[in-house]
């Protein structure tokens, strides 16, 4: 892929490049928003962009990918790629914006690296570069076939559930009366808000519906800020503001994080706090079809109380032919269920399972770590990252 010049300059320049790739991002936002600051308003995430996620997120892909193609030079880290992707469809990206990512870039490489950025430094750095970004531009124009649009499209509030204190659902129709696209167990859509202060913000929620419905349900958790991160700027905007027969704009599904297991094969539902909410539409899928095989259920939270949709959670997995559901909580453990971590000493985990993960990651981690130490093939753990995917920045 990488050709042999230029694969020679990355092996030789890219411990110089990983060690400034913080600040080169940090630099890059800057210039990107300074000449096109509508994307920090209206297309990036300002709470992510303020808390610096997002730049670590980046660091993190540009160095995965350079390193793959050093390491794996006739194979591309598609796993990567596609989860990228997906969250760019999502957002409605166009192939014309990777030039402007492209300027933008490596003018903060030039700027950080100063004399060292060579004509022959440039030119292999990007061939990695185009490398990466064509690579997402046939995944995204893929999707974007498949789904038969890159726009949003207005659906009206029918139901709000007030889940938990923290949690509310928002079951949706289209407000156009159209028919609605069928969705993968697993997807999330992004939801487009128009906040205080003009900008039209962005997020992605799991759909937390059963598959095959009618309208689109998702559940949002009112996100509080700390000293390292401000409030979530949509999550408490659509807890505070949004009412039965408001109207949100909403894309098509997207996510890679989706159901796929024969109706014979095991599966492991594994959650912490709202990362419940693909569960649950995985849940109600497997129930839909049918399944077989045994599909163990385990889930984190602070408390019973804390437990958003734990009575789909519950309903669902009844429905199954062989479930077991574990339930650990931090504190107020009713019977029946256990109190702290999860830790999966003591469940069965049939061989041959396929697990899918969601949460936290240090829960993530912990979770695939003992997966694997009771024989889970690495291939059969999937995950799903709410927000930009630190999992790579710091892996």
């Amino acid at each position: 892929m990488l050709s042999e010049q230029s694969a020679a300059t990355v092996r030789a320049t890219l411990p110089a490049v990983g060690a400034a790739i913080g600040e080169i991002t940090e630099r890059f936002y800057a210039r990107l928003f300074a000449a096109h600051p509508g994307l920090l308003r209206d297309l990036f995430n300002r709470g992510n962009q303020a808390s610096g996620a997002q730049k670590q997120a980046l660091a993190g892909s540009i160095a995965a990918f350079a390193t793959h193609l050093l390491e794996h030079p006739d194979t591309r880290p598609d796993a990567m790629l596609g989860r990228i992707a997906h969250k760019h469809a999502s957002l409605g990206v166009a192939p014309e914006q990777y030039a402007v990512v492209h300027e933008h870039l490596f003018g903060a490489i030039a700027e950080v690296l100063g004399e060292a950025v060579t004509p022959e430094v440039a030119a292999a750095w990007t061939e990695v570069y185009w490398l990466m970004a064509n690579a997402l531009v046939a995944i995204e124009k893929r999707l974007y076939e498949e789904s038969g649009t890159r726009d949003r499209r207005p659906w009206e509030v029918v139901e709000r559930v007030e889940e938990t204190a923290d949690v509310v659902t928002f079951r949706l129709r289209p407000a156009d009366g159209g028919p609605v696209r069928d969705v993968r167990a697993g997807q999330y859509v992004s939801v487009q808000v128009e906040l205080a202060d003009g900008a039209r913000q962005i997020r992605q929620y799991s759909l937390s519906g059963a598959p095959g419905e009618s309208v689109r349900q998702f559940s949002v958790k009112r996100v509080t800020g700390d000293a390292a991160a401000p409030d979530g700027e949509v999550s408490n905007h659509l807890h505070a503001h949004v009412r039965v027969g408001d109207v949100l704009e909403l894309s098509e599904p997207y996510g890679d994080l989706v159901l796929d297991a024969d109706a014979g094969t095991p599966v492991l539902l594994a959650s912490a706090g709202i990362g419940v909410t693909p569960m649950i539409a995985m849940l109600a899928g497997l129930a839909a079809t049918g399944h077989q095989g045994a599909v163990t259920v385990v889930h984190g939270d602070r408390s019973p109380a804390d437990h958003a949709l734990r009575t789909d959670h519950q309903t669902y997995a009844g429905k199954l032919a062989d479930a077991s559901v574990h339930f650990f909580y931090e504190r107020d453990a009713e019977p029946g269920t256990r109190t702290g971590l999860v830790d999966l000493a003591g469940i069965a985990v049939p061989p041959g399972t396929r697990a899918y993960l969601c949460g936290p990651l240090p829960f993530m981690r912990a979770v695939r770590a003992q997966l694997i130490e009771q024989g889970v093939a690495p291939a059969d753990i999937h995950y799903e990252v709410f927000g930009p995917d630190l999992w790579l920045a710091r892996g």
